[in-house]
């Protein structure tokens, strides 16, 4: 469990250069499509010509074979997972600061326990409890931004984030309830699925349709060279690295409580995005009440991590 718990506060920190990098692109008029879409456009380049390197074209003719059986179940998923998820969390980037965004991610960790319930999942008084108890710190931190002449901030910049927090276990429960032959849901390769690699690939191509129908309904502008590099940094980061540590993680998680506690880790996110913009956006630092609910949510994880060991 403790391996697991690693594996998923290392992607916490990778995933972080998402809030930082899209607030900085947002800050230099980058338009927010161009930010979400070119992440899984690089994604599924450098994974795709990684899986050739490394695994060997026949490896790579098996997961585009995968692909063109269940073209549509990836489609849904990956349009859900990774298409929705972002293109909600780079919009909020452009109305709030990226702690911010991040801090309010951190709801997931409710989203998560409902989508798994959904599915099946049951789980104890105490996991709820801690749930809320990151809720609240998340709560807090919302409330130190509020401001009754400008809710702009609340109003698209914390309900896109609320919405992409389901979207994102959605997506990746859908996975991995196919890879364990849920009734309903397709066939799908589950051995060859054990490379998170793999995964994600499958995934981020699922999403391109999604980025390709978006296009028309949003109309942006060219990307700037400077969005070009940090799409790109944004894709080997938080997209490759995090995406796939945290995958990894989720993928041995064999029961419902270590996929919620899995997915807990994510509060990480929180103080790596705060030092990040501090660092290197030159952010102000957090009012004491935001600190304190940062530290509630901290709290909450601990919790939820002591529980599970």
């Amino acid at each position: 469990m403790i391996r697991l718990m690693v594996a998923g506060l290392a992607a916490g920190l990778f995933f972080s250069a998402t809030f930082v990098l899209n607030r900085a692109m947002s800050l230099d008029g980058g338009h927010w499509y161009w930010s979400a879409s070119l992440r899984y456009a690089y994604m599924a380049l450098l994974l795709g010509a990684g899986l050739v390197v490394f695994k060997g074209p026949g490896y790579f003719g098996r997961v585009m074979a995968e692909l063109a059986r269940h073209w549509l179940f990836w489609t849904i998923s990956g349009s859900i997972g990774f298409g929705c998820f972002y293109a909600l969390i780079c919009f909020a980037a452009d109305f709030a600061p990226g702690w911010v965004v991040a801090t309010t991610w951190q709801l997931t960790i409710v989203a998560t326990l409902v989508v798994l319930t959904a599915f099946g999942g049951r789980f104890a008084r105490r996991i709820w409890l801690y749930a809320l108890v990151v809720l609240a710190g998340v709560a807090l931190v919302n409330l130190s931004n509020v401001d009754a002449s400008d809710l702009r901030p609340v109003l698209l910049g914390a309900l896109p984030v609320l919405v992409a927090a389901f979207c994102y276990p959605l997506g990746n429960q859908l996975v991995w309830e196919a890879q364990r032959g849920r009734r309903g849901l397709p066939q799908i390769d589950a051995d060859l699925l054990a490379n998170s690699f793999t995964k994600v690939l499958l995934l981020s191509i699922g999403s391109l349709p999604f980025w390709l129908l978006l296009y028309p309904c949003v109309r942006p502008g060219s990307p700037s060279g400077g969005q070009l590099l940090n799409a790109a940094l944004v894709a080997v980061s938080s997209g490759v690295i995090a995406t796939t540590l945290f995958l990894h993680a989720r993928n041995h998680a064999d029961n419902a409580s270590k996929l919620a506690a899995v997915d807990a880790t994510q509060s990480s996110e929180v103080l790596f995005a705060l030092a990040g913009e501090i660092v290197f956006l030159h952010a102000a630092l957090p009012g004491p009440v935001a600190l304190a609910g940062v530290a509630v949510a901290i709290f909450g994880l601990i919790a939820f991590v002591r529980h599970e060991h």
